[in-house]
């Protein structure tokens, strides 16, 4: 017996929506003892842990299972259902804060929840491969949503600024997450270390990048700034939250949000950008700004040669 409602089919609910929150009635008929869409999901993420996304597929999850992909259409019936259960099975709930810890450090949670995130998107790369078609509505998408709301609840911030802190905070996460998974897919790839691949990296930046077109990039990379121990990607998040406080601490002296300010315009509007003939110049100037890197090449080259030729007249 459980005291939990029976599902129900609602019609106007995409079924992935409704799957996730166990809304869509299970099929009547199929191999009910065996299958469910839990093992079916379950399946799938194992598949995309050990192989990538690119290996999920109805049919490759059917045939883990031991059925038939019809099988498994009774249960999900598209596979973009499929990859939203997956993202939900993957994501989780955040873990609780520690006893003893809620109320007042907005901070410290915002950086429990950040790290907890990261270490899901490492545990499961493949969910920053999930095209982004919206927020997904989904149980494990509204419980990190109302974990990040939470952390500012007792900030002057109001609902507008916290969900906008939320999104910032998520925004980096996964940014970190892409680049960290990337160094992590390259190392496994290759058998190397992390450490390896950065050296490596940095050894063709070396090669290709000349000091007198690009002098500051030179410098940095001479200075061993792909190699150091020192994580620049968190430099980010501190100087985001950094800037969070500077935020909070203004809006509780002044009482001003980020409404009172005049906010700066889109750098491009997307109806621009997708125009044919912007899109068109654009690529012009790009051309035209590639064309006045390679001669400005050719005439530090021409400079460097007639220096030489001059030494020698001179000798």
């Amino acid at each position: 017996m459980t005291d939990e409602p029976d599902p129900v089919d609602l019609p106007d609910l995409p079924r992935g929506i409704a799957l996730s929150w166990g809304m869509a009635a299970s099929p009547q008929r199929g191999p009910k003892r065996e299958m469910s869409v839990e093992r079916i999901v379950e399946a799938a993420v194992d598949l995309a842990d050990r192989e990538g996304l690119g290996a999920v597929s109805m049919a490759a999850v059917a045939k883990a299972l031991g059925f038939t992909p019809m099988s498994l259409y009774r249960y999900v019936s598209a596979k973009d259902d499929l990859l939203l259960l997956m993202q939900e099975e993957a994501s989780g709930a955040p873990a609780l804060p520690d006893a003893g810890t809620e109320g007042g450090d907005w901070r410290g949670e915002a950086e429990r929840l950040y790290r907890a995130q990261l270490e899901i998107y490492l545990a499961h790369p493949w969910l920053l491969s999930l095209p982004i078609n919206g927020t997904p509505a989904t149980p494990s998408t509204v419980a990190w949503m109302d974990a990040y709301l939470g952390a500012f609840a007792d900030t002057p911030l109001d609902l507008d600024d916290r969900t906008a802190a939320m999104l910032a905070i998520m925004g980096q996460a996964r940014w970190y997450g892409t680049v960290a998974a990337g160094y992590a897919e390259a190392a496994r790839a290759g058998g190397l270390s992390v450490a390896e691949v950065g050296s490596r990296e940095a050894a063709l930046f070396l090669t290709l990048v000349d000091a007198d077109a690009y002098p500051h990039t030179r410098a940095a990379l001479e200075a061993g700034v792909m190699t150091s121990d020192r994580d620049s990607m968190a430099f980010g998040i501190v100087r985001l939250l950094d800037g969070i406080a500077a935020y909070i601490d203004r809006v509780a002296a002044t009482g001003l949000d980020a409404r009172a300010v005049e906010r700066a315009p889109l750098p491009d509007d997307p109806a621009l950008a997708a125009d044919k003939r912007v899109r068109a110049a654009a690529k012009t100037v790009r051309e035209a700004e590639k064309a006045l890197r390679a001669a400005q090449k050719n005439l530090r080259q021409v400079r460097r040669d007639a220096a030489e030729r001059i030494a020698r007249s001179a000798g």
